[in-house]
Order: C-alpha cells, then sequence, then structure tokens
C-alpha cells in the first residue's frame, strides 16, 4: 500500500485539521462538518493527480481547447455515519462519481476495550475494473476498512482502491497495509502515534460522528 501523508508539507490543510482537534472550535457542529468536508476536498485534489487522463477537444466560444481529463470510472464509498460530511467533499470534486455507502461499527463484548466490527447496511453499484475510493474519516485499528472492503467483494472486483482517511494512527495504519490489495493508495490528513486501551486514536479529535451529529445512546 501507498501511504500519501499530505500533513507532511504545509499547506492550507493544517488550518482545517487544527480546527477540528481545537476543543472550543470543534464544538460547533456545523463548522465541524464543513472542515471535514474540506479535507475531503483538499484529499480528492491530491488523489486526482493519481488517476488516468485522456485528452479531449473541448469547444469554447472563441476557440478550441485541448484539456486532459480523467477516465476513471468512480465509485465512492463511504462509511457511516462519520463519513458523511467527507463524502460530500469528495463528492464535491468527482461529481460524475457513482456512490456506495456502508456501516461498520464497533460492537462491544463484555468491556469496552473488547469489540467486533459489524457491518449491517450497504448499498454499492458493481465495483468491477473500477476505481473504488473507500471514506472512513478515522483510521484507528484499521478493522473498519478491512471488514468494509471484504463486505464489498461481491460486489466485483476493482481495478485499484484509495482509502480516504482524515486521521489515522500508525497502527491502524499498519493492520491496513497488511491487509489490503497492493495496487492501493492511502490518502490521509495526518498521522498520530498511537490508539488507548480502546482503540480511539491518541492524541486524534475525540468522537468524529458525535462531533458532527451529536452524542448518540449505545446498547
Amino acid at each position: 500500500m501507498q501511504v500519501h501523508n499530505i500533513s507532511e508539507q504545509n499547506s492550507v490543510l493544517n488550518t482545517f485539521i487544527s480546527e477540528i482537534r481545537n476543543v472550543v472550535i470543534q464544538k460547533d457542529q456545523m463548522r465541524f462538518r464543513r472542515n471535514i468536508e474540506r479535507i475531503g476536498e483538499v484529499l480528492a485534489y491530491e488523489m486526482s493527480k493519481f488517476l488516468n487522463y485522456k485528452p479531449k477537444n473541448i469547444k469554447g466560444p472563441l476557440g478550441t481547447s485541448r484539456i486532459n481529463l480523467p477516465l476513471n470510472n468512480m465509485v465512492l464509498c463511504t462509511i457511516l455515519r462519520a463519513g458523511i460530511p467527507l463524502h460530500n467533499g469528495l463528492i464535491n470534486y468527482f461529481d460524475a462519481a457513482e456512490n456506495a455507502f456502508i456501516s461498520a461499527y464497533r460492537k462491544h463484548k463484555n468491556n469496552p476495550e473488547n469489540f467486533d466490527i459489524v457491518v449491517d447496511y450497504l448499498a454499492s453499484p458493481s465495483l468491477e475494473n473500477k476505481t473504488l475510493v473507500l471514506a472512513d474519516p478515522m483510521l484507528a485499528t484499521g478493522q473498519s476498512i478491512v471488514a468494509a472492503l471484504e463486505a464489498l467483494k461481491p460486489f466485483g472486483t476493482p481495478k485499484e482502491i484509495h482509502l480516504i482517511s482524515v486521521i489515522g494512527a500508525k497502527d491502524g495504519v499498519a493492520f491496513v497495509d497488511k491487509n489490503v490489495p497492493n495496487n492501493t493508495h492511502l490518502w490521509i490528513a495526518a498521522i498520530d502515534e498511537t490508539l488507548n486501551e480502546k482503540g480511539y486514536i491518541i492524541p486524534g479529535l475525540g468522537d468524529a460522528g458525535d462531533l458532527a451529529y451529536g452524542s448518540k445512546l449505545h446498547h
């Protein structure tokens, strides 16, 4: 897997990352969602440099321009619910893409430190020979991404896979690397050092789903 850690070079992305981490600014749910969306747009732009292009003649009012345009048949798949703002950012840039949605959540066992990843909702077009873009804002243990890719297998074999995340942990990135095809790219805004005993990224930013859409009851 090829890892593209966009925070390794300074850009305006730093501003958006600082705001979603900031305990005061992140209390504004609307701004938090918008910042996740903007991060998605930055990652979409960076990813677009690795797509396949073909020149096309574009007729304008004063003449014809020859422009290289992307060829990829793309499917944007997002893990619910925290991934919705990230999906919005991606589709802002890849407006012709098909879309898929999948639920993947932690089902805890006897204590908060033990959990399984459960997938119980999936809607997807065919992925056969297409470019699959799988978005999950928080790459903590990496189990959600791996479970989602496994659940998507009946829909066909993609030509290539691009993973999109906002913040990840080194252990989660390593776990994903061991469990995805070689022709996979990870586009991520920041990679943090570690996870706590509950599997949350440290320093991370907290629960992205709750920050975007409010707290939820656990059952």
